[in-house]
C-alpha cells in the first residue's frame, strides 16, 4: 500500500478559522489532546446552554502520512475525555467505539481508520453513516479514503513533519509534528478557539 493513498476528499469550502500547533514531542501532542478534549466539552456545554438545539456531534477528520501521530493524537484526546482502557487502532476493525461520560453528558465517540478501504463505495456499503447523525464525536483517520462520502466535517486536523512546512530544523524535528488545524462549522470554529 502506499504511504498515504492519493485519493483525495471532497473540495471543501473556505475554512471560518485555521491555526497551526507545534507539537515538538509526545508531551505536546498529549498536552493538546487534553485542550481538545475541554474544548469539545465546553462547547457541547455552551450549545445546550444557550440553545434550543442538541448538539450534532462533531466530525474530525485525521489527515497525514503514516507515522504522521493521527492516532497518538485520538489516543490523548480519548484519555483526555476520561477513557482509561485501552484505545486500539481501528486499522482492521474500521472503527472502534467509546461511550463516556464527562461534564457536558454522555458522550459516544467513534475512532474510524479507513486505511483499507480500497473504493469510496466501501465506505457507504459499512453502513457508518449513522454514527454521523447520532450527535456523536466522530475521529476519522484517512477520511480521503471514502472520497466526499463523509461530507464537509466541522474540523480538519493535518499533520506533517516541520521540514513541510519549510521550519528551520533543530534536534527535535524527527521526533516533532505540525497540526494545521481548519474548521469548516461553527461548532469546529468554536472548538478550534478554545484549543
Amino acid at each position: 500500500m502506499p504511504e498515504s493513498p492519493a485519493r483525495t476528499t471532497q473540495d471543501l469550502p473556505h475554512a471560518l478559522l485555521e491555526r497551526r500547533f507545534d507539537l515538538r514531542d509526545e508531551a505536546a501532542t498529549l498536552a493538546f489532546g487534553e485542550r481538545f478534549a475541554r474544548a469539545i466539552d465546553i462547547t457541547r456545554l455552551h450549545t445546550l446552554q444557550s440553545s434550543s438545539e442538541r448538539f450534532h456531534g462533531l466530525q474530525v477528520q485525521l489527515i497525514g502520512d503514516l507515522g504522521a501521530g493521527k492516532t497518538t493524537l485520538v489516543r490523548a484526546t480519548l484519555r483526555a475525555l476520561g477513557h482509561a482502557g485501552r484505545v486500539k487502532s481501528p486499522t482492521y476493525t474500521l472503527v472502534e467505539p467509546y461511550s463516556l461520560v464527562i461534564e457536558s453528558g454522555p458522550l459516544d465517540v467513534y475512532h474510524f481508520d479507513l486505511y483499507r478501504f480500497a473504493d469510496p463505495a466501501e465506505w457507504a456499503d459499512a453502513g457508518f453513516r449513522e454514527y454521523f447523525d447520532a450527535g456523536a464525536l466522530c475521529l476519522v483517520e484517512w477520511p480521503q479514503q471514502a472520497g466526499g462520502l463523509l461530507g464537509v466535517p466541522d474540523l480538519v486536523f493535518q499533520l506533517s513533519l516541520p521540514d513541510e512546512h519549510g521550519s528551520p530544523g533543530d534536534s527535535n524535528e524527527e521526533e516533532g509534528r505540525v497540526l494545521t488545524a481548519r474548521a469548516f462549522s461553527e461548532t469546529g470554529k468554536s472548538c478550534l478557539e478554545r484549543c
